[in-house]
């Protein structure tokens, strides 16, 4: 009775009423053709693994028909301090940066200023210089021209053939010479940020392989040449503000902070010390890639955003067309497709502009439909949404380590589990 108790005590339920608004309008879940039973799946699915100690805390947002049917906050903020998770609570998203900073970009191809196949180069001409590396059967690294140039189009679908390093899987010569997702944002500006890319060699010669990296923290870079803006500033006057996304940012600031969340301090699965670096280290450039941070309720209204074909409650970020041309299969026959080898249930997914596409009925290990769109983050973040079930499911965790991808899983399975029409 007492571990009852205590489970039921770590779970925040979030009643929506007009004097404590939503991020979205509120439905009930029989009404839009989900199974308020099934819902309650998640607050057992968390209720469990918060009591095993294996995640803190985290925020659900579903959204169907652009209205919010399950909005709870489970867990808590802060593990070591024993801060109450809130339904505001502000994560860093990592890589949930990045469809954000495609958005950015779309802005400006819709105002005639970076269309896809500009060159890169002509935003910033080192790039040019770049070398192919490709490890030689004695362990040395051939270093070859470009056969093509690197295209902005390159940079929304990852085949520009820059990389990161630092993960598990990185061996190569080519890889070892990476640094890992937010270390260039924590040393420098993004003038230093190009010198220090632009001096490494290419992992593939462009336009040739889908290779998850700093193609986006690049596009960052060029909506800011194109602007004449800081990313940040970008995105708060042609998304953010318009979207209402009130707390999105690259900065939290001193009344942000108590409510940014954070992970526990040992890592569940390997008992390693962990830490999410961005929320005590400050960054000194706007990362297109990996350094922003949000709410879920903010993010749930960008998703809806982009479902609903660039608009929300009158705001328009983006054209219908341009949308459907983002959330598009951008991987051709021609183009090796390692979508996948991020995350094993991708199988069955290709890569749109800043957004993984999911193309096959089958192959995932998560159920959907062709055309959900998705990216997640690794400090334990997801995003995705679906346009033929006219639904968006954001998720915030601080939950950095390996055990995030469980989580992504069980998530989605529970969700289209509780969807009974």
């Amino acid at each position: 009775m007492k571990t009852l108790m205590i489970t039921a005590a770590m779970i925040v339920g979030i009643v929506i009423n007009p004097a404590h608004a939503g991020p979205l309008p509120e439905a009930r879940p029989d009404d839009v053709g989900f199974s308020q039973r099934g819902l309650t799946r998640l607050d057992d699915f968390f209720a469990r693994e918060i009591a095993a100690k294996r995640v803190p805390g985290a925020v659900v947002a579903i959204a169907r028909d652009g209205k919010l049917v399950h909005f709870k906050a489970y867990g808590q903020l802060d593990p070591a301090m024993g801060t109450p998770m809130p339904p505001d609570a502000i994560f860093a998203l990592a890589s949930m940066t990045k469809p954000m900073a495609a958005v950015a970009g779309l802005t400006l191809m819709e105002q005639g200023r970076l269309p896809l196949k500009a060159r890169l180069a002509d935003y910033y001409p080192a790039f040019a210089e770049m070398k192919v590396g490709s490890q030689q059967p004695d362990g040395s690294l051939k270093l070859d021209a470009q056969a093509s140039p690197i295209f902005i189009h390159d940079l929304y679908r990852h085949t520009s053939g820059l990389m990161y390093g630092g993960r598990p899987d990185s061996s190569s010569p080519v890889a070892r010479a990476y640094p890992d997702g937010t270390a260039p944002a924590i040393e420098g500006d993004t003038q230093a940020f190009i010198d220090r890319i632009t001096r490494l060699p290419l992992a593939h010669q462009p336009g040739k392989v889908f290779e998850y990296g700093f193609s986006i923290d690049v596009l960052g870079a060029v909506v800011e040449k194109v602007s004449e803006q800081r990313l940040g500033e970008y995105l708060a006057a042609n998304v953010w503000q318009p979207l209402g996304m009130k707390d999105a940012t690259f900065k939290p600031t001193e009344v942000q902070r108590p409510r940014l969340a954070r992970p526990f301090p040992n890592d569940p699965l390997t008992g390693k010390p962990q830490t999410i670096k961005l929320l005590d280290t400050p960054t000194r450039h706007d990362c297109g890639g990996a350094c922003a941070f949000a709410t879920v309720g903010d993010y749930v209204r960008f998703g809806q955003m982009l479902l609903n074909g660039g608009e929300l409650d009158g705001q328009r970020v983006l054209g219908p067309k341009t949308v459907h041309h983002m959330i598009a299969n951008h991987l051709g026959p021609e183009i090796r497709n390692n979508v996948a080898n991020v995350e094993a249930h991708r199988a069955g997914f290709t890569f749109g502009l800043g957004v993984a596409v999911r193309v096959s009925e089958g192959l995932s290990a998560v159920p959907g439909n062709p055309g959900e769109f998705s990216w997640n983050g690794a400090y334990g973040t997801q995003f995705f949404a679906d346009p033929k079930e006219r639904l968006v499911v954001v998720v915030g965790t601080a939950a950095p380590g390996e055990l995030r991808k469980y989580y992504r899983e069980q998530v989605q399975d529970i969700v289209y589990g509780a969807m009974v029409k």
